[in-house]
């Protein structure tokens, strides 16, 4: 039989697989299907957009508390608020502390001179009117001055022949790069940026579309900047070019101040006398500017809704009380997260895994596609494989419905829309707080969903208009019963795990001979390798959760063994004497690049961190960012450097030995890891 033949028949099996590994009882599916009210979370959602959420901020605070009010009127427990203190000078982990950041007043005037002196001409942005026109951790300045086009202004050679000292600077890249020679090499008073929306296939396309705006929070020298949309860039460059002067004034009244990191949280308790203190985590990040509606009102409002269903459903007995305790956290992006796992040690340890959803409800207009994406491939876990089985399930299932108006679970609000899901099954990338979940310092495997792309992420159109009421459902159903599978998932559990684990392995040991024909033999093998370590890491994973019988692992390693002359004999993912050993350093716990800081930058030094080069490695299957995140997370003090090469090689695509030793000498030279 060849080897095509061969794949064809295992994907024959993987269908009579899939459908065979019924996870759950279908009376918990209807139960969870009735209740999950996308409207519900669309009204709640309705509530977080009003608030202009920057991390510590009155805004922020408003929300949490609204938050916290919900829970408890669910009858949520241990519901609380916490306070991780944060002034700019304590670290939780890589993470150096950011202080609140708030704005009373900012508004930004043309000028036009007048015999009796100078008027008000028109207003042209408003902290009171729209938020995101002042650029966030601007700080307080009021100056009347004329205004100068420095193109992008991230070098030296855009303010060539221009004196920019004591005026507000024109800009299209982000205030925080502008900032670094307009305002602390030449004096600039302020800056006015029009940088664009996330790179996609729709960027640039719309003028109106006003991007979030940052400044440094540690910035050498206090700034203020402010946001403007490309339609009234270039009508200000026109006139500039033209060689008319403008004169502006511009008046902030905003600032930092020693604060707290705010992180709602709360349980539903788990019913087992033992697995009670396991926690399955519902995770998602509150702060955002407003509106921020999409990113990321959609996934704390559905994880909301996740908590009131799922309360609800207990006490009305349609399903029983998980076996491990369920925990629901709020934190800011990513900090906050690093900042709660560091300082809630305790919390932490009782963690088995997390579900992250970060922007779940994007509809037509946003173009968002919404994928449920694995965790790294350094975190093998079968729990990715549990939440692709539902993300299927649901998309068969709405498929259904979209087809022929009729599904057992077509899983739409009566006020949105009736697509199917379509969810992209999609493989580990980074940008939100699942990467903190599963970064070597913790540990904790977790699933992501989110949309992307989507066109109006970071701008004003994120708005709750463009959110899909029928999508937050359908996030929400996901979210919830995979995690009360993983709840309560037991020893009985073990056959329908080993048939769903056939199932997923097949596709992607498919998938590993596809990409190693892409490949020379060298780099081919390394795919292999990796595939076969990785399918042998999820079966291992399993025991994290329950008892495996002793003919599981002999019976996984039958079926592995049946499929290597598919895929081929993989390279031994030996340790070479040749190849130095490294370990983490327990003290520092993070990656390295977190939220509004850089550990390494900082530590290392500007200059000699953009000289290396694995940070901006990207292959055929990582974006960048991702090999140097993931290397450190293979660091476990028994890996050699070349053994690291290998399995991000066969994870990624290939990548140069010495790279990685470039850049694993600098982390010990800053004291993250230290050679065996």
């Amino acid at each position: 039989m060849g080897k095509l033949t061969v794949i064809s028949f295992w994907f024959v099996l993987v269908v009579r697989l899939v459908t065979a590994a019924d996870l759950v009882d279908e009376s918990v599916l209807k139960s969870f299907s009735q209740e999950i009210s996308g409207e519900a979370a669309k009204r709640n959602l309705e509530y977080i957009v009003r608030q202009h959420r920057m991390r510590g901020s009155r805004g922020y605070i408003a929300a949490a508390e609204f938050i916290a009010d919900e829970l408890r009127k669910y009858g949520l427990e241990d519901v609380r608020i916490e306070q991780l203190p944060a002034d700019g000078k304590i670290f939780y982990g890589t993470q150096r502390s950011r202080p609140a950041w708030n704005a009373e007043f900012a508004e930004l005037w043309e000028m036009r001179k007048t015999p009796q002196g100078l008027v008000r001409e028109s207003r042209l942005a408003s902290w009171d009117a729209t938020p995101l026109a002042l650029a966030q951790d601007s700080e307080s300045g009021e100056v009347t001055t004329f205004l100068i086009d420095v193109g992008n202004g991230i070098l030296d050679s855009d303010y060539a022949g221009k004196d920019v000292r004591n005026k507000l600077v024109l800009a299209a890249q982000q205030p925080e790069a502008v900032a670094r020679i307009a305002i602390e090499k030449l004096g600039a008073a302020g800056i006015i940026s029009y940088a664009q929306n996330q790179r996609q296939a729709w960027w640039g396309e719309n003028e109106n579309l006003l991007r979030w705006g940052h400044l440094g929070t540690f910035a050498a020298k206090p700034a203020f900047a402010f946001m403007f949309t490309l339609k009234q860039a270039r009508a200000f460059q026109q006139r500039l070019a033209a060689g008319e002067q403008i004169l502006l004034h511009a008046k902030v009244i905003a600032g930092k101040t020693n604060a707290a990191y705010q992180v709602v949280t709360a349980t539903i308790p788990g019913s087992d006398p033992v697995l009670k203190d396991q926690e399955i985590v519902f995770s998602c990040h509150l702060d955002h500017p407003r509106p921020g509606a999409n990113d990321n009102a959609s996934g704390c409002a559905t994880i909301l809704e996740i908590a009131r269903a799922y309360a609800k459903l207990i006490a009305e007995k349609k399903i029983e009380r998980p076996a491990r305790t369920l925990r629901f956290a709020w934190p800011p992006e990513i900090e906050g997260t690093l900042a709660f796992l560091t300082a809630r040690e305790d919390i932490r340890k009782r963690i088995k895994s997390a579900i992250h959803l970060d922007m779940v409800g994007g509809g037509p207009e946003t173009k968002a596609v919404f994928h449920i994406t694995r965790g790294p491939a350094s975190r093998p876990s079968f729990i990715y494989d549990v939440a692709d089985y539902f993300g299927k399930f649901v998309n068969r299932e709405t498929a259904l419905f979209a087809d022929s108006g009729s599904a057992a679970f077509p899983l739409n609000s009566p006020d949105g829309g009736k697509e199917p899901l379509r969810a992209e099954l999609a493989h580990f990338s980074m940008g939100s707080d699942h990467e903190i979940y599963a970064e070597s310092s913790f540990g904790i495997p977790a699933i992501y969903f989110n949309d992307w792309p989507d066109r109006y992420i970071h701008t004003n159109f994120d708005t709750s208009a463009n959110i899909d009421s029928t999508k937050l459902k359908r996030a929400g159903f996901i979210g919830a019963v995979t995690a009360n599978f993983l709840a309560n998932v037991t020893p009985n559990d073990a056959d329908k795990l080993q048939q769903l684990f056939k199932a997923c392995a097949v596709e992607r040991l498919a998938q590993a001979f596809d990409r190693s024909l892409r490949l020379n033999s060298d780099n081919a093998k390394k795919v292999q390798g990796f595939r076969i370590w990785y399918e042998r890491a999820i079966i291992k994973s399993l025991k994290d959760y329950i008892d495996l019988p002793d003919s599981f692992g002999a019976d996984s390693e039958r079926f592995l063994g049946t499929l290597q002359p598919v895929v081929g004999e993989p390279v031994a993912l030996e340790p070479s004497g040749s190849s130095p050993v490294y370990e983490r350093n327990p003290e520092i716990k993070g990656p390295m690049t977190a939220f509004g800081y850089g550990y390494l930058e900082d530590k290392l030094g500007s200059e000699k961190s953009k000289a290396l080069r694995f940070p901006k490695h990207h292959g055929f299957w990582a974006e960048a960012g991702v090999y140097s995140y993931e290397a450190l997370n293979f660091v476990d003090g028994l890996r050699t450097v070349r053994e690291i090469r290998d399995l991000l090689s066969g994870a990624y695509g290939p990548v140069p030995e010495d790279m990685i030793q470039e850049y694993f000498a600098a982390l010990e030279s800053i004291g993250v890891i230290r050679k065996r």
